[in-house]
């Protein structure tokens, strides 16, 4: 529920700069160099972090002090940095000869580099690594956001080891509310407690958009200064994305009031809007190692996408309840009848979508209501403040008296509203009511606490505890899916149902002459199926001893039929077997004698952008041969042979006989079209028809890029047939020894790193950048490779053409639609779209032969 719509002042920690606080947590150190990698400022416990005995001073080249290895690797660090926000992170860097190793990150502030260092976990990074995939795949298939939010809570108290971890979710008055927790069993449960809005500032809420990880690790432990404070022109560091950045005094003392030492908090960003948080907190200090948190960032990244996919999931049922309520309200305003006139069934209609205990509408200065609703004189008074609300927009809200005073004369019958402008000029309106209801919200601890007079500084309140507010004069929420819905309803009014009270008579014409064209095109479609089962009537009766058998016949050839229709639209975007086309074309008229028809040759799956054309030539064929070839009678047969040719393309044969003779037509109709011209047309195949006097014979060739190969996929009586060229020795499928992975994504990386040595791979090198991948290179030369197109900043052009000089087999990466001309352009052997996993991996390799 949404009760924080009073205006609030900004008090002094809503202004608080806290991206320009000059300290650092004490667990790190922070240096910030000029474009010439000049020491511009540092934190003071440097020289302890690094293991240094002198602090370095502003004027010092970084040079001086870091091993020129570390220099290297944080000048590619910052090299694939991408957007003004970036961050890039390298784990386990010596930055100092004879010093710790160190977990870095690295972003640019304005135009200086600044470069964050603290302990690396030597031990625990390999385990902490190994977290990622048992802890992703315990989301991906979770549908429902409240288990989602609770799974998500636990893996992380799991992983991270806090005495508490919530899931704390922003509503529309940016309160929050916590809607999944995991506690220690002894801890006072906070799942279901309000916060306010105050309780974290505008510009806190700003700053979680830009950098969406957080942690303190001791509000007890005093911050470590940066010098100098300021540059010469005066200016403090900009900590904005900085890790280590130190916080708000006023924000420690609100933890120090919750009893809480140590926090971890991972923003929850979607379409650019801050949807709520993963807080973490503990009685003591705690900071775990980065490498864990990183991993604790890829579960929230992990998170957000499966939040993404749920609400997209809930959006397109919406999108579907909005289509069905047009379908609706258009069959009840197809007789005419205008929106006054149907007011009464808009409550029949709309109940189960959003829920109201009344409605009104006031159109061309009518105005009627229904249920729960202001009088016309009380709606009239409204009509000048509705009438400056802006164009096309709706107006929710639980207190409508809140934005209109006028609507305070009507406050005890109905306080909530949705009300739709479904006219531009004069305005006319459609409102849905809502009666207030006294209503309790749980808030932790009291609200008015959380606020400051002007000017005053902000002091956080000392209790949480669970404190109840009783409101009144409020109806219950309109939610979110509720106006969605209320928007398509919106634009079914304005766009097409007010249409018909100018042109009703035209309309009715024009819906007259759809129906009688929709009527012809029916008929016609209706007799060319009445045809058909007349003709499968007729092949029936013969075979038929029965009664019961010969519906059992008839049954079964017309369910053929259409199982055959559906097989050219069934998963329209994933690859579907050609065997099973043929088999489901041709069962309506083979039934039981399968002997008249034979498939040979391996089974192969046909792309979506291919499937549908190759099977309205088969529909077409087999149509043709029950109609005049060897299946019109009981005595032809039909074989179909399929095979790989030696350039990897299906051809296929369809050889008729037995039937009657065949004699070429004198005309090409349709579906001759079809047969001869759409494989070479659309899918740059070939196609060929010979009208022999013992049968139709038909040659067709697909091309490969069509195709998805099933292993140990024998159709027919006979074995697959291959062309000589194309069997190989075993050494064809011998697989790499040593394969080059180029890519820039981590998470891809590591995927695509275990798939590979999953199927079999003995050595697996994985590179992020060109200059990388370029040294790989020249330390070992790979079998084989897969290399990531982009490279953030950067492409992987020069590592293409160093592989392609070397005469080494590789593939190009991408999730980019437009690649075919660089593949050919630089001599790729083939392209691999992401997303792409395991099986496709594995076809690749297929195909790659050792070197």
């Amino acid at each position: 529920m949404n009760f924080q719509n009073r205006p609030y002042d900004l008090t002094e920690c809503d202004r608080e700069p806290i991206h320009q606080i000059g300290t650092v947590q004490h667990f790190g150190g922070l240096i910030a160099l000029n474009g010439d990698w000049v020491v511009a400022h540092r934190s003071v416990n440097c020289a302890d972090i690094l293991g240094l005995e002198a602090l370095p001073a502003p004027g010092d080249r970084l040079a001086d002090h870091f091993t020129p290895h570390a220099i290297e690797m944080l000048k590619l660090a910052f090299g694939r940095l991408s957007g003004e926000d970036a961050v890039e992170r390298i784990f386990g860097l010596r930055l100092v000869k004879g010093g710790p190793l160190l977990d870095c990150a690295v972003h640019v502030s304005s135009a200086t580099l600044i470069v964050e260092f603290e302990p690396h976990a030597e031990h625990e990074y390999a385990d902490h690594l190994a977290l990622i995939g048992p802890v992703l795949s315990q989301l991906e298939t979770i549908r429902e956001i409240p288990r989602l939010c609770d799974r998500a809570a636990h893996l992380v108290r799991d992983m991270l080891g806090y005495d508490r971890v919530m899931i704390y979710k922003f509503h529309r008055d940016d309160s929050g509310e916590v809607v999944a927790e995991a506690r220690r069993d002894d801890m006072e449960a906070f799942l279901g407690l309000r916060y306010p809005r105050a309780d974290i500032p505008q510009q806190a809420r700003d700053l979680f958009r830009r950098n969406r990880f957080r942690v303190i690790a001791d509000v007890d432990t005093p911050p470590v200064a940066i010098e100098p404070a300021l540059d010469l022109k005066s200016r403090p560091l900009d900590l904005s994305m900085s890790v280590l950045r130190a916080s708000s005094p006023v924000h420690l003392d609100y933890l120090r009031n919750m009893g809480v030492t140590a926090t971890l908090t991972i923003a929850i960003v979607r379409h650019g809007r801050l949807w709520g948080l993963i807080s973490c907190h503990h009685d003591s200090p705690k900071l775990p190692p980065y490498s864990l948190r990183t991993v604790a960032e890829m579960l929230s990244q992990m998170f957000s996408l499966m939040l993404d996919r749920i609400l997209m999931e809930r959006t397109e049922q919406l999108r579907a309840k909005g289509r069905e309520l047009h379908d609706k309200l258009m069959l009840r305003f197809a007789g005419g009848s205008t929106l006054l006139e149907s007011l009464p069934m808009f409550g029949e209609v709309l109940q189960d979508l959003i829920l109201h205990d009344g409605a009104s509408v006031m159109i061309e200065g009518r105005y009627k209501a229904r249920g729960a609703a202001p009088d016309e004189d009380e709606f009239r008074a409204m009509i000048p403040a509705l009438g400056s609300a802006p164009t096309s927009t709706i107006i929710a809200s639980e207190r409508l008296s809140d934005q209109i005073p006028e609507a305070e004369q009507f406050s005890d019958t109905v306080a909530g509203a949705i009300v739709l402008p479904i006219s531009r000029s004069p305005r006319e309106y459609f409102v849905l009511w809502r009666k207030p209801l006294v209503q309790t919200v749980t808030w932790a601890g009291d609200p008015a606490k959380a606020q400051a007079s002007p000017g005053e500084r902000l002091e956080p309140r000392g209790s949480f505890a669970a404190w109840e507010e009783t409101v009144e004069g409020r109806s219950e929420d309109w939610s979110d899916e509720e106006l969605q819905i209320a928007e398509s309803l919106r634009v079914t009014l304005l766009e097409v149902v007010l249409r018909m009270t100018d042109e009703i008579a035209r309309e009715r014409k024009r819906a007259q002459e759809q129906q009688d064209l929709l009527i012809a095109e029916l008929n016609h479609r209706v007799r060319n199926i009445l045809n058909l089962i007349r003709s499968l009537v007729s092949q029936s009766q013969d075979e038929a001893m029965s009664v019961s058998e010969f519906t059992r016949i008839l049954g079964g050839r017309i369910s053929a039929l259409a199982s055959a229709h559906d097989n050219i639209t069934r998963d329209n975007w994933a690859p579907a077997s050609l065997a099973k086309l043929f088999e489901t074309e041709l069962g309506a008229y083979l039934d039981e004698k399968k002997d008249r028809f034979q498939l040979t040759g391996a089974d192969v799956l046909v792309r979506p952008e291919a499937y549908t054309v190759l099977a309205l030539v088969v529909h077409e064929l087999v149509t043709n041969s029950a109609k005049y070839g060897s299946l019109c009678d009981r005595t032809g047969k039909l074989s179909v042979a399929l095979r790989i040719n030696r350039f990897g393309d299906l051809d296929i044969r369809w050889r008729e006989s037995g039937g009657p003779a065949v004699k070429p037509p004198t005309r090409r109709g349709f579906g001759s079209t079809i047969i001869e011209r759409s494989i070479p047309y659309e899918l740059k195949g070939e196609a060929e028809l010979r009208f022999e006097p013992s049968g139709l014979e038909a040659d067709f060739t697909l091309p490969r890029r069509y195709l998805v190969l099933k292993d140990n996929a024998p159709v027919g009586m006979t074995k697959p047939v291959e062309e000589p060229e194309t069997r190989g020795s075993e050494d064809s499928r011998i697989l790499p020894e040593h394969v080059l992975l180029v890519e820039d994504s981590m998470i891809i990386a590591l995927d695509t790193e275990e798939s590979l040595k999953g199927l079999g791979i003995k050595s697996v090198a994985v590179e992020a950048s060109v200059s990388g991948a370029l040294a790989a290179i020249e330390r070992r030369t790979p079998d084989f490779a897969i290399v990531d197109f982009n490279l953030g900043t950067e492409t992987s052009e020069p590592v293409a053409q160093e592989l392609a000089a070397k005469g080494v087999r590789f593939v190009l990466a991408t999730g980019y639609a437009e690649m075919a001309d660089e593949v050919e352009r630089l001599g790729a052997v083939g392209l691999l779209r992401k997303p792409y996993g395991r099986s496709e991996i594995e076809e690749l390799l297929s195909g790659a032969p050792a070197q």
